[in-house]
């Protein structure tokens, strides 16, 4: 083996890469399949600090491409929107992106700002309005689309089941999954019912905190929508682990078959790990007393709305129209005036009260959506004489309404802002407060109210539009001050939502707040939250404080509610929420239990609403509230927790330790790629300014690879995001010419972490260095791997690791022609390597087919298993019978009961004979599931050469 060139004399140390090692370490960045690698590139792209729990849940989910999905079910508080985001993050940047999330109505826009903002994801919401006009504008399937993932509700998603059957979605994302959980009733949950046979075929995750509440049937629900062949039949499930033969006796057998599809991580493993720190929330409740005038009006329009022969309202919609009216009463005095104003007109034209009569309540989209409410006007029947007198009534309570000058309730405000953020001071939090109010026009009587009281200049205001002055003034200030920056997204809602954060954050002291407009909102710097208006949806409450009680907050919060005196049952609803609920103190509010027992958002409050229509006395209230409390106790209650954790909750200790490791390997994965990420950067643009590990400048611009510091400065964050600087870097890299070449590295020049004990002994020497990317792909696997094969002149072979670490150190290019390349022998470790690779990957793969058949065995055994038990039970049927026949006093009965004892006899025959039958099917359909997995991991190896070169270590 000869060459040309001998090893030089040692130059001066160098600090300089080459095009060849820019290639390199681009493909090395970018390479597929290995997803703890891949997963790197997606965190240190998002705007978020991940958790090891929830790397590790993610990675769970991405385990094995074969499968039809998960279930992950962290307690609440710890994360799922972020498990999930990071595995759809993968899918996106695998090009997988028919991706469809399905949430409660409520949900869906926090899901759309979480995704753009955090992950830099686009989405689309896709209700009847938006559909329904994306058809008219000509597009055939607006739920068929690459450009973005698709989010909608679950009611909308069932509606529109026949649309999404025919899309071939490569991942379906259920938020809030337990709404599917019953799904196995026949008398009931047709609406999961009908999501599970939509998907029946495409991968799946499931979130949920509560995936078992009342019964092991429910879990049984949720995983038949993962996959119909995890479990074997409804009554094979109860045969092994419900029915009283088997009792808790199965629950270790169960709970290893869940390990492989469940994923649940307990808020007390990760507090014991020691990696998140959490904080307290604690509750201040101020009384308020309303005026006789305030009484009045509320007395007058509460038995206006408990008529049932109003014109305004009328049948259609009024349960949802009359539930708002008294959300909006229970605001202010002046948001109820001009409900009432626009009642009047619309009577005044002979129109039913429509949804647009109350949207000032910003939550109504939602509740029509969950409710599937018909928005469409109608006409009120005729009937002067009546309709005259309904006006006058509403003209008469609109001007009680119009003559309150004060509330009460706000009296209360000002008297407890001022104690409430010096209590937040003085436990050492910023002096800010959110304020959430329902109304929208409430929202404006308090900064007028505020202002005039002397916090003038020290408030903004976000609801669903922003559209007044000082909101638009901050969105151009703020457009202005992040001006050719990527902080501002180009969606004007976002981007407004960011602005106003951001001027709450750094100038003001309130900010008032709708629901809607809160929606997504980040607000850990703040640890104050008043609930000028209470909700009745215990969901709703826990999400205002968790815009404030959250990852990150470093303060226990402060959560202010005010309690009306003289309304008996506005004390029970405050009584249920803080009591039941727990929604006001403690270390995260609300328990999984209490939140997944409420089936849908609006559950409570038609509850709730109910009683306020049809209670006419306090003894009425009370006895209706004691009955609800004890029906929430009795459902809440019901499922043995001690069931719940045997087979959901893995070993403290492992899972203690697990976390711990995942902390430390994801820190190590992380920072080897920031390593890479900058030395690329080094070696694709060598006139650019390094002002340290993490940061560069070029061409007059600041690149930070640290999202925080990016954001806060104003900077470029530096990413391998589509469309982004970095990855077209890493395109042009890729995509050279590469001629071979001499270069010329330097032992000296290594800036990196650790020794190159393994290159010492190559200083002074020369050699070749070939590298190629070896991709193995079958059906469902893609995995990319870069072969580097090199020898010494002397003949000696290095290992892969010592080839990298070679490319990793500066160089400088020589010139002059090469000759004498060692093609075979280079080849021939070459193709050692590729056989390593190559079983690697088949073992792997080969461990995949294990897993899924240990599945399909199981679901196997189950389907079996249900047959024998049925036989079983026949064969005693029989043997009563026969008893029986011995009993009969008459030839008659005798004649009767033998018969009866040869039709059973018969029936579990035919029942045997199926069985068998039975058996040959599941085993055909057990072996055509593994033909077919083991077909699409069979893997197909492809060589693609980069470049060639001759090596010197000075």
């Amino acid at each position: 083996m000869t060459a040309t060139g001998t090893a030089q004399t040692p130059e001066p140390s160098i600090a300089a890469y080459t095009p060849y090692q820019s290639q390199y370490l681009a493909h090395l960045l970018t390479l597929e399949g290995n997803i703890e690698d891949t997963i790197s590139r997606t965190i240190k792209s998002a705007r978020v600090d991940m958790n090891p729990h929830q790397v590790e849940a993610a990675l769970f989910a991405l385990h094995s491409p074969v499968s039809k999905g998960v279930l992950l079910a962290d307690e609440v508080g710890l994360g799922k929107t972020i498990e999930a985001a990071l595995v759809i993050s993968e899918y996106w940047a695998q090009r997988k992106r028919h991706i469809l999330l399905i949430a409660p109505a409520s949900l869906r826009k926090q899901w759309n700002q979480e995704l753009l903002e955090k992950f830099s994801l686009p989405s689309v919401v896709l209700d009847a309005g938006r559909f329904n006009a994306e058809k008219k504008a000509g597009r055939i399937a607006p739920f068929d689309r690459t450009d973005a993932i698709v989010i909608t509700s679950y009611e909308f998603a069932a509606r529109k089941a026949d649309d999404l059957k025919s899309i071939k979605w490569d991942l379906i994302v259920f938020d809030e999954a337990h709404k599917l959980r019953n799904v196995y009733k026949k008398d009931g949950a047709q609406r999961a019912r009908t999501l599970r046979e939509t998907f029946l075929d495409k991968n799946k995750i499931l979130l949920t905190a509560t995936p078992l509440q009342n019964s092991l049937m429910e879990l049984y629900g949720l995983v038949s929508v993962i996959d119909q062949h995890f479990f074997g039949s409804e009554d094979a499930f109860k045969v092994q682990y419900v029915g009283a033969r088997s009792g808790r006796q199965n629950f270790p057998v169960l709970k290893k078959r869940l390990e492989m599809i469940c994923k649940r991580t307990l808020r007390k493993q990760v507090q014991e790990a020691g990696l998140i720190p959490f904080t307290n929330r604690y509750p201040l409740t101020e009384d308020f007393t309303p005026s006789n005038e305030e009484q009045r009006l509320y007395d007058e329009v509460s038995a206006y709305l408990q008529r049932t022969d109003t014109k305004a309202i009328g049948e259609n919609g009024r349960h949802l129209v009359a539930l708002v009216i008294r959300k909006i009463l229970a605001s202010s005095s002046i948001a109820i005036a001009e409900t009432l104003r626009r009642m009047v007109d619309r009577l005044e034209r002979s129109l039913a009260v429509d949804v647009s009569t109350v949207d000032d309540y910003e939550a109504l989209d939602d509740t029509v959506d969950e409710l599937e409410i018909d928005t469409d006007d109608h006409d009120v029947s005729v009937d002067k004489e009546k309709l005259t007198k309904e006006i006058q009534d509403l003209k008469d309570m609109q001007a009680l309404a119009m003559a309150i000058k004060n509330n009460a309730k706000a009296d209360a405000l000002l008297k407890t802002l001022p104690a409430a953020l010096g209590e937040v001071e003085k436990r050492g939090g910023q002096r800010k407060a959110v304020i959430f109010t329902e109304s929208r026009r409430t929202q404006d009587y308090l900064k007028t109210l505020l202002t005039e009281q002397g916090y003038d200049g020290q408030i903004v205001m976000m609801n669903g539009s922003n559209s007044d002055p000082d909101s638009q003034a901050i969105y151009r200030a703020w457009l202005e001050k992040h001006k050719g920056t990527e902080i501002a997204t180009g969606s004007k809602t976002a981007d407004m939502k960011q602005a106003v954060v951001e001027a709450f954050r750094d100038n003001a002291t309130i900010l008032l707040a709708t629901e809607s407009g809160a929606e997504g909102i980040n607000l850990q710097f703040c640890s104050l939250v008043i609930n000028y208006d209470l909700p009745w949806n215990p969901q709703r409450v826990e999400q205002r404080i968790g815009r404030c009680h959250r990852y990150g907050q470093k303060q226990d919060v402060c959560v202010v509610n005010f309690v009306n005196t003289r309304n008996r049952a506005d004390q029970r609803v405050y009584q249920l929420l803080a009591e039941k609920f727990h929604l006001f103190e403690g270390v995260f509010g609300a328990s999984d239990e209490v939140l997944g027992e409420i089936e849908r958002g609006v559950d409570i409050e038609q509850r709730i609403f109910s009683i306020y229509q049809n209670c006419r006395t306090e003894a009425d209230i009370e006895q209706a509230f004691d009955e609800l409390q004890a029906k929430k106790r009795d459902e809440i209650e019901q499922m043995d927790e001690q069931a719940r954790r045997a087979l959901l909750a893995s070993v403290d200790s492992s899972v203690v330790d697990k976390l711990r490791w995942r902390n430390e390997d994801t820190a190590s994965r992380l920072s080897a790629y920031e390593e890479s990420l900058m030395r690329f950067t080094r070696a694709e643009l060598p006139d650019a300014e390094f002002l340290n590990t993490k940061r560069f400048v070029y061409q007059g611009e600041t690149y930070s690879i640290e999202w925080p510091e990016a954001d806060e400065h104003g900077w470029h964050f530096y990413r391998i995001k589509e469309g982004e600087f970095a990855e077209e870097l890493l395109n042009r890299a890729k995509v050279r010419k590469l001629p071979p070449v001499t270069l010329r590295f330097s032992y000296e020049g290594f800036d990196g972490n650790g020794q190159l004990s393994d290159l010492r002994p190559l200083r002074g020497k020369a050699g070749w260095l070939n590298v190629t990317k070896l991709t193995l792909g079958s059906e469902v696997t893609r995995t990319e791997h870069l072969v580097l094969t090199a020898l010494t002149d002397d003949g000696q072979a290095l290992e892969t690791e010592s080839c990298s670490r070679l490319l990793n150190l500066p160089a400088n290019q020589g010139s002059g022609s090469l000759d004498g390349i060692p093609t075979a022998e280079l080849e021939e470790i070459q193709a050692r390597l590729v056989a390593a690779r190559t079983t690697e990957a088949e073992v792997q793969n080969r461990q995949l087919f294990e897993e899924e058949s240990e599945k399909l065995e199981a679901w196997a055994d189950d389907v079996i298993e249900s047959y024998e038990a049925e036989i079983r039970t026949m064969g005693k049927e029989i043997r009563q019978a026969q008893k029986a026949v011995r009993t009969c006093a008459t030839l008659d009965e005798k004649v009767q009961q033998q018969r009866h004892v040869k039709k059973l006899q018969g029936d579990r025959r035919k029942l045997s004979m199926e069985f068998y039958e039975k058996q040959e099917e599941i085993e055909r359909e057990q072996q055509s599931l593994l033909d077919r997995i083991e077909a699409s991991l069979r893997l197909t190896p492809q060589l693609e050469p980069l470049f060639i070169i001759r090596w010197e270590l000075h």
